[in-house]
Formats: structure tokens, C-alpha cells, sequence
């Protein structure tokens, strides 16, 4: 049997590219963590790709396979303590490009 969903031919974001996760509260299962989400991150590595488990489980068959990436956050982005970071796998369809720079010293954010 022959799997026709088709794989990532090229890594979206290489490693070192700020990333942002989506902000979305889905009805289903998710591996992106409530804690996480909206948040910002950097690009650790590519490690591979899989099905999106936001589909398999629901059992449904078609899961599309994707990228997943390391992604690096900062433990006081996520839980505004903490001077360590975190990494997580995350799928390609979390993510979206972080156009911002760092926030200046007032919290601003500047482009």
C-alpha cells in the first residue's frame, strides 16, 4: 500500500528563525500546549515529519504529514518567571514567521 499524502520537500523555517505559534483553541486534540500558544519561540532544528496528530486522532485517516521543529521559548515567555528555556516539537501548521524584533525595555514591540 502506497501513502499519497505528500511530505515536506524543504524546511520551512531553518534553524535560528523567530516563530510565533498560533493563538487558536480547537475543539479537538492538539499537541500545541495551552501554555504555549501565541507565543514566541526560535527555531531550534528540523526533526523530521509526521502526521498531524490534531487530525489522527480523531481517526479519521487523512492526517496530512508535516515538518515538526524544535522550538526554543524562554521559561518567562511562557510562565512570565524563570530564567531557563523549553523546547518543544511542533508541527509545521502551528507556527507562522515572527516578523517583530525583540521587545525594546517599555514592552514595545518594533518592526
Amino acid at each position: 500500500m502506497t501513502d499519497d499524502r505528500s511530505t515536506p520537500g524543504t524546511d520551512r523555517f531553518p534553524p535560528g528563525t523567530r516563530v510565533r505559534t498560533f493563538p487558536h483553541d480547537p475543539p479537538h486534540h492538539t499537541r500545541l500546549p495551552r501554555y504555549a500558544r501565541g507565543k514566541r519561540g526560535v527555531i531550534v532544528e528540523p526533526e523530521g515529519p509526521d502526521e498531524l496528530p490534531d487530525i489522527s486522532a480523531q481517526g479519521r485517516g487523512d492526517a496530512p504529514v508535516e515538518q515538526i521543529y524544535a522550538v526554543r521559548f524562554e521559561a518567562r515567555d511562557l510562565w512570565g518567571e524563570g530564567d531557563h528555556h523549553v523546547v518543544l516539537d511542533l508541527w509545521e501548521s502551528y507556527l507562522e514567521e515572527d516578523g517583530l524584533e525583540e521587545d525594546g525595555e517599555d514592552g514595545s514591540h518594533e518592526r
